[in-house]
């Protein structure tokens, strides 16, 4: 195989700011402490987690013709991420974020979709696409062209194909479950945020959340509960409880997505779940600790130095 991990999905170009307390009135300015770009979305911020791990690493999506989008194919190449099957989608702008953090890490967002919504994987790409150990996709809800039916179809061939796949979501409401549903069958790893996971369910309560999940096909959830941790259930009955960080939050932009990448290194590298679910924790503390997605993730030798020397919260 050529790739180690292919994020497929959400790009997108991040302008992140902090501590943002309100919009200005009027014309009036507000003064921050801290600026920064970012690569980030549900497949962007994990892509260029697991490059900084050493893995080879392939971006599947879509950016438009426009300088947000020559800035981010040029960024990920900083990380050797392969962008062949980044499409330039005329009529289209790059998905896009001005995030205003708060000093909470709270990070209300205001977001153009762009061309997450336009790009489309066709018959001739696939091989190339599932040419892979991990196939990671990201973002369902804000695919458009892929979400009505397609993503279903290429989640199906990477199983049968024999890749290992994962799966993370854009989700608001229950309706959205029916975009997720045809993906689950054929979704190794699920893992929504706790948010999220209300969202698709309905449900408050984590264990009926994640029962409800894996009814649906899933052969494992995984909730990133934010300062809670995470919990892992799968069709086995196997059951994982990791306690979060403790840590100084920055930022929380990304934090699910760098889990998601944390979590694929330790399957690649063969790694027991629960220290796969570790590492997707410690991952994520680390994006937590600065101003943009994986902005304090360096690499996988730094992050095993952190979940030795950090503590966790309880």
């Amino acid at each position: 195989m050529i790739f180690d991990y292919t994020a497929l999905g959400f790009h997108t170009f991040d302008a992140l700011c902090r501590p943002v307390t309100e919009i200005p009135r009027g014309g009036n300015t507000h003064f921050v402490e801290d600026f920064a770009l970012a690569v980030s979305g549900a497949a962007g911020a994990a892509a260029v987690a697991a490059a900084k791990y050493g893995l080879r690493v392939q971006a599947v999506g879509g950016v438009g013709p426009d300088l947000m989008g020559e800035w981010v194919l040029r960024r990920m190449a900083d990380f050797n991420i392969d962008t062949e099957m980044m499409q330039l989608c005329e009529g289209h702008c790059t998905s896009s974020s001005i995030v205003t953090t708060r000093s909470n890490g709270q990070r209300p967002a205001l977001h153009k979709k762009g061309a997450t919504g336009g790009f489309f994987v066709d018959d001739s790409q696939i091989d190339r696409v599932l040419d892979t150990k991990i196939l990671h996709i990201g973002g369902v809800g804000l695919m458009d062209r892929m979400d009505a039916g397609r993503n279903a179809e290429v989640a199906a061939e990477a199983k049968r194909r024999g890749c290992t796949t994962t799966l993370d979501v854009f989700a608001s409401t229950s309706d959205d479950l029916k975009l997720v549903k045809p993906l689950l069958e054929n979704t190794d790893y699920f893992m929504p945020s706790e948010e999220e996971a209300m969202a698709l369910s309905g449900l408050t309560n984590f264990e009926d959340i994640a029962q409800f999940l894996l009814d649906q096909g899933t052969g494992a959830v995984i909730l990133t509960l934010g300062a809670d941790g995470a919990m892992y259930r799968d069709q086995n009955g196997t059951k994982v409880d990791v306690p979060a960080f403790n840590v100084d939050v920055v930022c929380t932009c990304g934090c699910g997505d760098c889990f998601n990448a944390g979590f694929a290194t330790g399957l690649h590298l063969g790694h027991s779940i629960e220290h796969c679910v570790r590492l997707g924790q410690a991952t994520s503390a680390q994006n937590a600790m600065g101003l943009g997605s994986q902005a304090v993730v360096s690499s996988l030798e730094a992050t095993m130095n952190f979940m030795e020397e950090t503590p966790t919260r309880g």
